[in-house]
């Protein structure tokens, strides 16, 4: 029998070569070409090639449909996430940074649903004894959770292919796991695509959830072949800083719900702690709004409070998100000033800056920037423009913006101030906190949440362009303060 083709396939794109070059035509990545050799037959037991098909029964758009009921975990964070729960015979791809706590969360949901449906933790990176000890550490050790250490997808799929099998199924991770059907190492491109195919074809199969751990490349995304994540039904990534004690995991992808639904959590000694008021937890170290036993402190009266700082009225997903936005302003002593950027999009920091100077006769872009979310969140969606806005101006005129106060729209070039969606859900919660201001974009949608909030007991003030923003805050205190282009002169 003639040997069967040897191939190259390369490991960032997964583009097969007929022959080793130094340079992938694909992706043009260096190095990365690994030759690959397929057998023709597979073995007993997986996938089989056939010659001839069989017609396909096609059926209507509309017809009886049995939906399978969800099963919830117990950890309400993480079924919010899923969309209400895990759905079965759903695969779904969880990503993040080592260490992180991605095998500790998927430890703790599996303990939480192996009492109802039976759960099943498979491990190719840690000893049995490892599990086990991060398993009293979560006090979970008395559940009846399967444990196993194996990597060999045959010896999974000889396991798990049965009539009773777990409800749920945690591998970990998918890069460590091989099909023998290939001649190349665990975690190459081939050996993930191939491990993950069998392992959802049989979670479609059998009903159960398949949940895949992925490692993350140092550019943050998952790695391997970009179809992995094509594959599978939901893909969630770990997302948290070392210095902060709570983690954010956030749906990406979901064909079973809300995409960019966050759920948040919080890292001690015991485990994760999922954490019901994620706004809370990031205004934690601010100082809240006044009570109501301070009504008859005049306006704006708080200049022991530091400037540079606005509270950002955000969306994740369906959850409305406050957020603290914090900005310093220091002379530049080099020739080109400098921008540090944390939690936020640096190209459009350079966008407000422009607009800032241009449309409203501000000296920001020649002072270094500095500016930082505080908790350690990203924020991704552009109505945050006009909250870097105020707090970029309070940094330069040091006048501080007020401390019930919070702020959300979109800046366009021309200086305009549009207006965002979901107003309603932001100031809602804003009131829900104490909140007793807001500073929202004139424009559609804003009426609706304007007269709801005012109900709640919420003021709100519309902002059309912001050259209005920029007189607000400057008027609050009088004298000016000295920009911080007289201090560098």
């Amino acid at each position: 029998m003639a040997r069967a083709q040897a191939r190259f396939v390369c490991q960032q794109c997964g583009a097969v070569h007929a022959k080793w070059t130094g340079r992938c035509e694909g992706c043009e990545a260096w190095n990365s070409l690994i030759e690959e050799l397929p057998r023709e037959a597979p073995p007993q037991g997986l996938s089989k090639s056939r010659s001839g098909g069989r017609p396909l029964g096609f059926v209507g758009l509309t017809g009886p449909s049995m939906l399978p009921p969800r099963r919830q975990t117990g950890i309400a964070e993480l079924d919010r996430v899923c969309g209400g729960g895990f759905v079965p015979g759903s695969a779904i791809l969880v990503g993040g940074d080592p260490g992180i706590g991605k095998s500790t969360l998927l430890l703790q949901a599996a303990a939480a649903i192996a009492a109802s449906g039976g759960a099943a933790y498979i491990t190719g990176e840690e000893a049995i004894d490892q599990v086990r000890l991060r398993a009293e550490r979560l006090g979970v050790a008395e559940n009846p959770v399967l444990l196993a250490a194996a990597s060999s997808i045959r010896d999974i799929a000889a396991s798990l292919d049965r009539e009773d099998a777990p409800g749920l199924v945690v591998v970990d991770s998918i890069q460590t796991m091989y099909l023998d059907t290939l001649d190349s190492a665990p975690g190459t491109v081939s050996q993930v695509r191939g491990a993950a195919q069998e392992l959802i074809r049989l979670a479609k199969r059998r009903g159960f959830v398949l949940i895949l751990v992925g490692h993350v490349t140092k550019e943050g995304i998952i790695a391997g072949p970009r179809v992995l994540e094509h594959m599978v039904d939901t893909v969630l990534y770990f997302e948290g800083e070392r210095g902060h004690q709570f983690r954010i995991l956030r749906a990406v992808k979901n064909r079973f719900g809300a995409t960019d639904e966050i759920g948040v959590f919080e890292m001690s000694d015991g485990g994760l702690s999922e954490v019901p008021n994620p706004s809370a937890l990031f205004l934690a170290g601010r100082t809240m709004p006044a009570s109501e036993t301070e009504e008859d402190e005049p306006a704006g009266a708080n200049a022991g409070h530091l400037s540079g700082s606005a509270v950002f009225a955000g969306m994740e997903g369906t959850r409305p998100v406050l957020v603290e936005v914090q900005a310093l302003i220091a002379p530049a002593l080099l020739g080109t000033p400098r921008r540090a950027v944390v939690g936020w999009d640096g190209t459009r920091l350079a966008m407000i800056t422009a607009v800032l100077d241009t449309r409203c006769g501000l000296s920001v872009g020649v002072n270094d920037i500095y500016l930082n979310v505080a908790g350690g969140l990203r924020i991704v969606e552009p109505a945050a423009d006009l909250a870097v806005a105020a707090a970029l101006v309070s940094a330069l005129t040091e006048t501080p913006v007020p401390d019930d106060t919070v702020v959300f729209g979109e800046i366009a070039l021309s200086g305009d101030v549009r207006p965002v969606g979901h107003t309603e859900a932001r100031l809602k919660e804003a009131a829900k906190l104490g909140f007793g201001t807001a500073w929202i974009p004139i424009g559609r949608g804003s009426g609706a949440g304007r007269s709801r909030a005012v109900e709640a007991g919420l003021k709100t003030s519309a902002i059309g362009h912001l050259s209005e923003l920029a007189t607000r805050l400057s008027a609050r205190h009088a004298p000016l303060q000295r920009s911080m282009r007289e201090i560098a002169r």
